[in-house]
């Protein structure tokens, strides 16, 4: 075999090699030190280096035949001509007749660089020296080409990798700390992932429900229907809750239901679809919100009983001496007698509205003749108040079996509904409908306004639907006045719904108007439920 042989052999062996190597090398100082070396050995270099680019200067990581002070340190820099034509071309560049000068300080004569990586900015260099004046052949020049490209492709992977752990370290570290669950689970609905926060929320260790369907974390009936919600979502498309979010309930390990807010996010992956859901438990804002609306349900109480109590019968005291005075003034025949009967008149109508109002702040009704007699009220109440034709259907059973908080909430739904339907639609009749079932309680508010925006009109009702579901502020001006904000109010009704366990769904009307729906389910207690999502 002849020595030219030999060195081609000797060569092929280092790229097969090194092949192995870019594949499995953890360390890129690892990878780099094999090269130094066995470069050094294939063409009989003395001085071989590997560099990286760093601060627009090549700084010397590993190699073989320099001096130990040099490892680590800026060697060459773009001010020397060689290195700048170097990182302006893939191909080898020798060196001539001008060496650079740190080259130069350690006994370099001649030599070839080549640049590590392709456009862009430079990963770094690979240089082979000797201390002779040294024309090194073409099959040099093409290993050398053939080495530097590996190498490259070998610290791109290293980097990558690294990235990935320190991002998957990072990811881990969040997962870790943050206050809310995070939980994954695939197409099948099997939870793959369940971080610390959701196993403080749920008791749930990790280990015990990867694998699990996600159901196990849910209440009946919805344990056993939530497999149906995946199914449908994948046959059809539909988002019930993916990249919305909203209230659901969850069940701990030890069997107990709470509310908490759930934010579900859709992965697509190469292969495969996962989901990952976002889990806040809310039980304590759940409990202060009860406190709130239970203190502003006592303070309209208040103002109602001030209005029917106080401000009522002082009215209707002063009605009847102006009324004694009238009668005085009558009979001694003074002209201003008529004066007096439409002071009288005034005041008697101050007495009536004052009460309508004391009606509507604390419904008396709830109490002596249950929802549907308060219902009633509020609609003959109407017409005066609001010059609207306003009915009232009830239907079924009645609701006397409802817990106490359930008629008022109801209530309010209704009156709020009718309030927007007045100031904000400007409808000329409402109808009001309470249908009481076997398995459900329905109050059903519908009205022949204006209705929502057009731009949520035109979608029909599962555009309006959307809107509601996201939380959307539907407080656009439907007449062009800054007042007619109907916003906070869809949000308390939705509240309201969601406090007594029941649905509140707000649609266009066939033709026109808005129709307001709350359904209540009776197979639980109301006051223990809420809304559960649907994927």
């Amino acid at each position: 075999m002849s020595s030219l042989s030999a060195q081609a052999l000797i060569r092929q062996t280092v790229l097969a090699e090194l092949g192995l190597r870019v594949i499995s090398a953890d360390s890129i100082g690892t990878l780099a030190g094999y090269v130094a070396h066995a470069v050094a050995d294939a063409i009989g270099a003395a001085v071989v280096g590997v560099f990286e680019w760093e601060r627009e200067a090549l700084v010397l990581r590993a190699g073989a035949g320099w001096p130990d002070e040099l490892y680590g340190r800026a060697v060459l820099g773009v001010a020397d001509q060689h290195i700048e034509t170097v990182l302006g071309t893939s191909e080898p560049v020798s060196i001539h007749d001008e060496v650079p000068e740190a080259l130069a300080a350690v006994g370099i004569a001649s030599g070839l660089t080549v640049r590590l990586g392709g456009a862009g900015e430079p990963a770094g260099a690979l240089g082979a020296y000797a201390f002779e004046d040294r024309v090194l052949d073409d099959g040099v020049a093409t290993f050398m080409g053939a080495v530097a490209a590996l190498l490259a492709g070998g610290i791109e992977r290293v980097h990558m990798e690294q990235a990935l752990r320190e991002s998957e370290a990072r990811a881990l570290a969040v997962l870790r700390t943050t206050v809310d669950g995070v939980i994954t689970i695939d197409e099948r609905g099997q939870i793959e992932s369940f971080n610390l926060a959701a196993e403080r929320i749920f008791g749930y260790t990790a280990a015990e429900v990867v694998g699990q369907n996600v159901h196990i974390l849910m209440p009946d009936p919805y344990h056993a229907e939530h497999d149906g919600y995946i199914q449908a979502y994948h046959e059809t498309g539909r988002r019930k809750i993916i990249g919305i979010g909203r209230e659901v309930v969850g069940r701990r390990k030890d069997g107990s239901t709470f509310p908490l807010d759930l934010a579900v996010s859709e992965v697509r992956l190469a292969n495969r679809t996962i989901f990952t859901g976002f889990v806040r438990d809310i039980s304590e804002r759940r409990t202060l919100e009860h406190e709130v609306l239970r203190v502003a349900e006592d303070e309209r109480r208040r103002i109602g009983h001030d209005l029917h109590d106080g401000l009522g019968q002082m009215l209707t005291g002063t009605a009847l001496i102006a009324r004694g005075l009238a009668r005085k003034i009558e009979r001694n025949e003074v002209p201003e007698v008529e004066e007096a009967e439409e002071v009288v008149h005034l005041i008697k109508e101050a007495d009536a509205h004052a009460r309508r109002l004391a009606r509507g702040l604390a419904p008396v009704e709830l109490n002596q003749g249950g929802l549907a007699a308060a219902l009633e009220r509020l609609a003959a109440n109407a017409e005066p108040l609001f010059g609207i034709r306003c009915t009232v259907e009830v239907l079924g059973e009645g609701t006397a079996s409802l817990p106490d908080a359930v008629p008022m909430h109801l209530f309010r739904i209704a009156q709020e509904a009718l309030s927007n339907a007045v100031r904000h639609g400007q409808a000329e009749r409402v109808a009001i409908t309470l249908a009481h079932g076997s398995d459900r309680l329905r109050l059903r508010v519908q009205d022949d306004g204006r209705g929502f925006p057009d731009v949520l009109r035109t979608g029909g009702a599962e555009t309006l639907a959307t809107h509601l579901d996201a939380g959307e502020d539907l407080s656009a001006p439907t007449s062009g006045r800054p007042e007619d904000n109907r916003g906070m109010g869809i949000r308390i009704m939705h509240y309201r719904a969601r406090v007594i366990g029941g649905r509140l769904e707000i649609r266009p009307g066939t033709e026109r108007g808005t129709v307001v729906t709350c359904t209540l389910p009776l197979s639980h207690r109301a006051s223990d439920d809420l809304e559960t999502s649907r994927l």
